[in-house]
């Protein structure tokens, strides 16, 4: 789906047909995250079964996790996912996740390959396979750290890349790892008093500098996916320029919030109550986020990781 801001109109298209919307010489930036197999399965003392989700390394092979089930697992108890392979939880944070301890034979991170599964979204009501270490990836996936794939990247293929790369479209990559936080619906009734899990992201210094000179250029930069957006708008000075920048950020991005470093969004197709559904509607506004996701029902559109794209324009 295409929207435009500035008529309103929604078009129907191929994503194929992106390569024919992206004018030459524009900048478009992605995601370099990838997932890892942050899902550890394995059993109680008790012989029942626990879940372990991973979420981000503290050091010394402690993590912040989240565990199933919640009740059992208090501090001072011990899931085994393999032979040589445990899980130590330690302590309950104050938003009732976990802080956990990797116990191995050997370099945790290994263990974590070897005996983790794919994180795949819970409404994917299959066990994980093989292929899915690399189908739920983007194709340009390089750096560790996810535990879900930014979405509107799983889209493109090398082949559409090659043809944005010869039309003379620029590209520039940030990394942002998602974290469970960016699904946590809002429940508040005031967005405001929403509380975002930290991401950390990182935006390089050459690509701070091509979105600046695009901007000066007067050319457009394209954000793919909500992650990519949250990481420039992060890295933000009051002067509306995106400066480099490493760290964690909490943004949560909602109407009547005014996006600064962005001009066009390409994105899935989000849930209602989303922090992603919210960002979504203070790019393009409220009103036309409506007509465009009725559309889309009408249209029978997929929504959901594997869904359907719409780029804002």
């Amino acid at each position: 789906m295409v929207v435009r801001r500035a008529t309103g109109a929604i078009e129907h298209r191929r994503f194929g047909d992106l390569a024919d919307l992206v004018p030459p010489r524009d900048l478009m930036v992605f995601n370099t995250t990838r997932v890892f197999r942050a899902r550890l399965l394995g059993t109680r003392d008790s012989g029942a079964a626990a879940e372990i989700l991973l979420l981000k390394a503290l050091g010394d092979d402690r993590w912040e996790a989240m565990v199933h089930p919640g009740g059992k697992l208090k501090p001072g108890r011990l899931v085994r996912v393999a032979p040589g392979f445990s899980v130590e939880v330690l302590e309950t944070t104050d938003r009732r996740t976990r802080i956990v301890r990797l116990v191995c034979d050997g370099s945790a991170d290994a263990a974590i390959e070897r005996h983790g599964h794919v994180p795949l979204p819970p409404y994917i009501a299959r066990d994980d396979t093989p292929e899915d270490a690399e189908r739920y990836q983007t194709v340009y996936a390089r750096e560790r750290g996810s535990v879900a794939a930014p979405t509107a990247g799983l889209h493109f293929t090398p082949a559409l890349l090659d043809a944005l790369a010869a039309k003379g479209v620029r590209r520039a990559d940030i990394v942002l790892h998602v974290g469970a936080g960016t699904f946590k619906p809002v429940e508040a009734l005031d967005p405001g008093a929403h509380g975002m899990h930290e991401e950390w992201y990182r935006v390089p210094r050459e690509t701070a500098a091509a979105v600046n000179a695009m901007h000066q250029a007067g050319g457009h930069v394209w954000a793919v996916g909500t992650t990519t957006l949250r990481s420039l708008e992060s890295a933000v000075d009051a002067d509306g320029s995106v400066q480099p920048r490493e760290g964690e950020t909490r943004m949560f991005i909602y109407p009547p919030y005014s996006v600064r470093s962005v001009d066009r969004l390409l994105t899935n197709f989000h849930l209602p109550r989303s922090t992603l559904l919210m960002l979504v509607a203070a790019f393009a506004g409220l009103d036309l986020i409506r007509e465009a996701y009725a559309a889309a029902v009408r249209e029978c559109y997929r929504f959901y990781s594997y869904g359907d794209a719409m780029v804002i324009v």
